[in-house]
């Protein structure tokens, strides 16, 4: 029997809830998985060094690994209205992005997808740029806007819902603007899996993440004990809200819309120099 496939992927809703079926064996005729939770930026780092089979990454990220790895036409993150936020503790500030000039800005990670919406957006709105940027996971990133260790603070995740909670402003949506100029949708997590599996098993991955998605969508309340599991503490309406954003028609099949904005993304960031250029087919499917 095939070993099986290293895959890894956070331990946020989304992710649990599109990947519960295939992860417990109700896919049929799916590949086992050997599932690792990490976040986003330790994904990340282990595309770039070629590490697990399967993983879940930032689009941003995609510019560095397309040589070893194939992006999935489904499984991942895009969406309208569930783009990061940029968090202040001052309520004058929001909506104000000239507030931000030399201002320290908490990140998630810097080849975050988040990070690439909001370097687009700096350029554009923020007038003499940001100052610092440092790099914290992103739980902890609220607690240091709040506690005055960073001026400002760009979020993802669930952080759309809870951050009032932490008695914090929003300044701006690097999704609204993302629409705004594009009008696609806004792409923040991709699946990719080794072109070295071979074209055949690229195929059968990527059935198998879009059954898994239609499962969850059939009987939510399977995926909800491992959803659950793995929310770290996260109140379940917030849980629930979290899915209804990020899992949608783009999580099935990223279709015509969702590869433009892919493309558009890192087009854009490519002529700002803060991505290498893609190569026309590097986005192709098996």
């Amino acid at each position: 029997m095939n070993a099986p496939l290293k895959i890894a992927y956070s331990p946020c809703p989304n992710d649990t809830f599109v990947f519960d079926a295939w992860a417990h064996g109700r896919v049929p005729g799916a590949p086992a998985l050997d599932v690792t939770f990490a976040d986003i930026d330790i994904t990340n780092g282990m595309a770039e060094r070629g590490e697990f089979d399967v993983l879940k990454v930032s689009y941003a990220v995609l510019p560095w690994v397309l040589d070893d790895y194939a992006l999935l036409p489904c499984g991942g993150a895009l969406g309208r209205g569930c783009g990061p936020l940029v968090l202040t503790r001052e309520s004058a500030e929001a909506g104000d992005p000239a507030s931000l000039r030399g201002k320290t800005v908490a990140v998630p990670s810097e080849r975050s997808t988040a990070y690439l919406l909001f370097r687009l957006w700096a350029a554009a709105e923020v007038p003499g740029g940001v100052g610092d940027v440092v790099v914290l996971p992103f739980h902890e990133i609220m607690p240091a806007v709040r506690d005055g260790k960073v001026d400002a603070g760009l979020v993802i995740h669930e952080a759309r819902f809870t951050y009032q909670d932490y008695g914090l402003h929003r300044l701006a949506d690097m999704g609204e603007h993302w629409e705004a100029t594009t009008g696609l949708p806004i792409p923040l997590g991709a699946i990719i899996a080794k072109r070295s599996l071979g074209a055949e098993r690229l195929r059968e991955l990527a059935e198998a993440a879009r059954t898994s998605v239609r499962m969850a969508w059939d009987d939510p309340e399977v995926s909800r004990p491992y959803v659950l599991e793995h929310a770290q503490e996260m109140d379940p309406a917030v849980a629930d809200r979290h899915i209804g954003l990020y899992v949608n028609e783009f999580t099935a099949d990223l279709g015509e819309d969702g590869y433009a904005a892919v493309r558009g993304l890192l087009t854009r960031a490519a002529a700002e120099g803060l991505v290498p250029p893609l190569g026309p087919d590097a986005l192709a499917f098996a």
